[in-house]
C-alpha cells in the first residue's frame, strides 16, 4: 500500500520509536504544582540553549505568544507586526480578546518587514493615539514560504526597540529552521530578543507542546497569564520528554527538509501550469498557479495520487517538507507534479 505524502503541515508528524521510549521512561510530576522533573528540565534545558534566564512550557505556540504579548502590553496598547503574521491570521483574535490591544500591520515582504517600516510605525507620545508597546517578528515566516530574517535585519530592528523603549517578541514557530538555514546561533537570538516562542511540535516531531523563553520576572508574570488561559497541565513530563528529545536530537535534521523542498521547488518551476514560487530558504514552498481552476485541478490530482496539500489563496498553495517524508515519497512527488 502505497503511503499517504501529507505536505499539509509539518505538524501532522508522529513520534518515532526513540521518542515514544523517551516519553514512556520519563519520571513525572505535577507541573502546577511546580513538581514535575522533566518539565524542569525541559525548561532548563530551553532556557540555557538561547542564554535566558528561564522558559515555560504550555500546550501550544498560539498559547506563548499570546501569553508574551499579554506579559509585555498594557490595556489600549499598540503592537507591530506584518500583515501575514501568525498571530494576527491565525491566532483567533487573541491580541484583542486576550489582551485588549490593537495591532499595527505593516506589509511584508515575504513576511519580513524592515526597521524603517518600524521606526515609520511608533506613534508620538499623544494621548489621541495608542501607546506603540511590542514589536512582533515570525521567523520563518509561515505565510512568507518560510523565508528567514537575517542577523543583521534583526539587529537593526533591536536598535529601534532600544530607542523608543519597546519590548521585542520572536515567534520562533520554526526558528530551528531559521537558525539551520542562517547559520547564527541560538545565544545570538537569545540577546535580541526580550521573549521568544519555540514549538515543538512542527519540524522537531515532537507530538505536542511549545515553551516561552525568557528573564525570570516575565517567566513569572507569565506563569500567571497561562493559569489564566487554561493552560496548566499536571503529569507533563510525558510530553516533556518528547520535547526534550525533539531538541537533543531532531535539530540538525532539518537540513533535509530544506533540501527535499529545493528539490520539488525546481520541479514545480518546469510545469507550465505553475505561475510562480516564493523563494525556497527552508521547509515550506507556496506557490501560485495560473488561475483558481487549475489549483483545484492540481489539488484533485494530488489526492489521487495520495497526496495532501492545502491551499493558501484560490490559486496558491503550500507543501510543507518535515521528519515523515522519505526519499522514496520524494520521488513520488515528483512523479505526480510532472504527470501534471
Amino acid at each position: 500500500m502505497i503511503k499517504t505524502i501529507d505536505l499539509r503541515s509539518d505538524t501532522v508528524t508522529k513520534p518515532t520509536a526513540s521518542m515514544l521510549e523517551a516519553m514512556t521512561k520519563a519520571e513525572v510530576g505535577d507541573d502546577v504544582y511546580g513538581e514535575d522533573p522533566k518539565v524542569i528540565e525541559l525548561e532548563r534545558y530551553a532556557a540555557d540553549l538561547f542564554r535566558k534566564q528561564a522558559a515555560l512550557f504550555c500546550p501550544s505556540g498560539t498559547m506563548t505568544n499570546q501569553i508574551a504579548i499579554r506579559a509585555h502590553t498594557q490595556l489600549g496598547d499598540e503592537l507591530i507586526c506584518a500583515d501575514n503574521a501568525h498571530i494576527y491570521k491565525y491566532e483567533g483574535g487573541g491580541i484583542a480578546s486576550n489582551s485588549g490591544v490593537q495591532a499595527r500591520i505593516l506589509q511584508s515582504s515575504f513576511g519580513k518587514i524592515s526597521d524603517h517600516q518600524i521606526q515609520n510605525a511608533i506613534n508620538a507620545n499623544d494621548p489621541h493615539f495608542p501607546n506603540t508597546a511590542l514589536v512582533c517578528l515570525e521567523n520563518t515566516s509561515n505565510r512568507g514560504g518560510g523565508s528567514v530574517y537575517s542577523l543583521k535585519e534583526m539587529d537593526a530592528i533591536r536598535v529601534i526597540c532600544n530607542n523608543h523603549h519597546l519590548k521585542l517578541h520572536l515567534d520562533g514557530a520554526r526558528v530551528f529552521n531559521a537558525i539551520i538555514a542562517a547559520n547564527y546561533t541560538t545565544d545570538e537570538l537569545g540577546n535580541i530578543f526580550d521573549s521568544i516562542s519555540i514549538c515543538l511540535s512542527k519540524g522537531l516531531g515532537a507530538p505536542v507542546g511549545s515553551l516561552l523563553i525568557g528573564n525570570n520576572d516575565f517567566i513569572k508574570k507569565s506563569i500567571r497569564i497561562r493559569k489564566v488561559f487554561g493552560g496548566g497541565m499536571r503529569q507533563a513530563g510525558y510530553l516533556a520528554a518528547a520535547g526534550l528529545f525533539a531538541l537533543q536530537n531532531n535539530i540538525q535534521r532539518l537540513k533535509t527538509d530544506h533540501q527535499n523542498a529545493k528539490i520539488i521547488a525546481d520541479i514545480l518551476l518546469e510545469n507550465k501550469a505553475i505561475h510562480s514560487v516564493y523563494p525556497v530558504e527552508t521547509n515550506i514552498i507556496i506557490f501560485e498557479m495560473l488561475n483558481e481552476q487549475t489549483c483545484t485541478r492540481f489539488q484533485n490530482h494530488l489526492l489521487i495520487n495520495n497526496i495532501k496539500a492545502n491551499k493558501v489563496a484560490p490559486a496558491s498553495m503550500r507543501f510543507v517538507f518535515h521528519l515523515d517524508i522519505t526519499e522514496e515519497m520524494i520521488g513520488n512527488l515528483q512523479q505526480a507534479i510532472k504527470s501534471f
